[in-house]
């Protein structure tokens, strides 16, 4: 079975017989605000495990580099051993959340370009805004590694604006995070699903991520099932075996 080494707010990590190679377990826990709202909802790891799978799968045979290798339950996946770099790399397409009142801009205003900014993943310290010399004073990525990584997310949004935009989702703004297998190489890890990306109904302009849960907008685990049946319809069912 392995051991836990790993338990974040989501996901449990735990070892397996290849030392290269981590069985990650999606929770049911449902947190906001870094942890200081939190509840258990019925379903939602399996919801998560599942959209997640295919998103990191259609990005696999895009060509890009990910830490995904297969799912093996439906709250279960095997996924590349890596050393995650403490960063976060925000990509906002629109205004939303924090970032509207922060700028006192209107939730909904598009981007002529999108906007990038990463911070320093800390729950204790609330993931501060950090910019990129403070990066390189604290040693956390090099310069060529963080050019890497918005190269990165920069084709993700390439890809995965129009993936959404086919099921009438409109991708307003997501978080990467990133990490280092054992021989240095710099890959996409953690998950991609609405628990860290905001997606909105092209039409009716509903909320189909966790903003549902922030604001007590409705059942989150309705929601997340409606992202994944469209997924499902676009990208084939078989992608999630």
């Amino acid at each position: 079975m392995g051991k836990m080494i790993y338990a974040g707010k989501a996901k449990q990590m735990w070892t397996t017989e290849d030392e290269d190679v981590l069985r990650v377990v999606y929770t049911n826990q449902a947190t906001a605000l870094n942890g200081k709202k939190k509840t258990e909802v019925e379903g939602k790891g399996r919801l998560n495990n599942l959209i997640s799978t295919l998103i990191f799968k259609y990005l696999n045979a895009q060509g890009v580099n990910t830490h995904f290798i297969k799912t093996i339950s439906n709250d279960e996946e095997l996924v590349r051993k890596v050393q995650i770099i403490p960063l976060e790399m925000v990509t906002r397409n629109v205004a939303a959340g924090h970032f509207s009142t922060r700028f006192n801009v209107k939730e909904g205003t598009k981007f002529a370009a999108p906007i990038e900014e990463s911070y320093f993943k800390s729950d204790e310290l609330d993931d501060p805004f950090i910019n990129n010399s403070q990066i390189f004073g604290l040693k956390i990525a090099t310069e060529k590694e963080i050019e890497y990584m918005w190269q990165v997310s920069r084709k993700v949004d390439q890809l995965l604006t129009p993936l959404f935009a086919s099921i009438d989702l409109q991708l307003v703004d997501y978080k990467l995070e990133f990490g280092r297998l054992k021989d240095g190489t710099v890959i996409l890890a953690d998950e991609f699903s609405p628990d860290n990306c905001r997606l909105w109904d092209t039409k009716s302009k509903q909320h189909m991520d966790k903003d549902v849960f922030r604001r007590s907008l409705g059942d989150l685990t309705a929601v997340y099932q409606e992202v994944l049946n469209r997924l499902e319809a676009k990208l084939g069912k078989e992608a999630n075996k």
